[in-house]
């Protein structure tokens, strides 16, 4: 009899397991994948960095186990070689995401747009986009992870960075950003226009105008501002970082009026899958404390 009951309670369990599995619809595209869960509570969306794509995701940020067991739903986008978008790819990447929704009959009710470094700059720019154009997918919050968010100031690092010729890593990233960035908007020092333009925040004039409509919602600027870190490996000064950019574009929207936005600075969580130590990773962000903020009442 005893063995009859143990063997009842295995079987029980294991179906349990198989049911609770299988409420996570698995759906894949070569553009996105999705993790669906049956009576999602929220939808997740992750946008890779430049030039990163879904399995660096899972590999740097694995919380697609974690979020379903909380009941949310994960998009994985594999849209990436990114830094700013022109009109024509906002126009293009806000029907795709809205074909996304559609084709999968996923829940637009709470959705929660995030990406790390170029994917960073993808979200705030889109997000902004579906607001202003009143788009049926309306996020209720977003997150950025140590992104780029000055073009300008990005391009005026990467000629330091070449002059100070100190990492061979800086120097070839630079080199792409002077290249790629003179040829899609023309050197800063004859006109800034197109900087401010396509680039989510442009310190030197203040300029928040691809950000303004994201004032009512919750926003979180993770960075992790390890100054030696970056001095050291890479000569850089504390003002040439991601991080530095980021606190005053945290400043600025403070300024402006935005309530629900926070700076998250970390200390020393900041380490690639592999274990190296870099400031800028996906490891900065806490993958419970993230769930929690997007299940939270507004």
């Amino acid at each position: 009899m005893k063995k009859i009951f143990f063997v009842l309670i295995v079987v029980t369990i294991l179906f349990s397991c198989k049911s609770s599995v299988s409420e996570v619809n698995h759906i894949i595209d070569k553009e996105f994948e999705i993790y669906k869960v049956a009576n999602s509570k929220a939808t997740l969306v992750l946008f890779p960095c430049f030039p990163c794509d879904i399995e660096n995701t899972k590999n740097e940020f694995p919380i697609i186990e974690e979020a379903n067991k909380k009941g949310v739903s994960v998009i994985l986008m594999n849209y990436n070689f990114k830094l700013y978008l022109k009109d024509s790819e906002l126009q293009n990447l806000s029907k795709h995401f809205n074909s996304i929704f559609k084709n999968n009959k996923l829940s637009t009710d709470n959705v929660y747009i995030g990406g790390f470094s170029g994917g960073g700059n993808v979200t705030l720019l889109l997000s902004n986009y579906l607001i202003k154009e009143e788009n049926s997918i309306q996020p209720k919050g977003v997150f950025i992870v140590d992104s780029p968010v000055d073009l300008l100031g990005l391009y005026k690092v990467a000629e330091k960075n070449i002059i100070s010729n100190f990492s061979s890593e800086s120097v070839q990233e630079a080199n792409w950003i002077i290249d790629t960035f003179n040829a899609e908007f023309g050197n800063p020092k004859d006109s800034i226009s197109l900087y401010k333009k396509l680039s989510p925040y442009t310190l030197e004039t203040n300029t928040i105008s691809n950000v303004e409509n994201l004032k009512n919602l919750k926003i979180r600027l993770y960075t992790e501002p390890d100054f030696d870190w970056w001095f050291k490996n890479r000569k850089n000064q504390k003002d040439e970082i991601n991080s530095y950019f980021i606190e005053q574009l945290y400043n600025d929207l403070k300024i402006k009026g935005f309530q629900k936005i926070e700076l998250i600075n970390t200390k020393n969580k900041g380490y690639r899958a592999d274990g190296t130590r870099h400031p800028h990773s996906w490891a900065i962000v806490d993958k419970e404390n993230l769930l929690n903020w997007v299940l939270e009442k507004n």
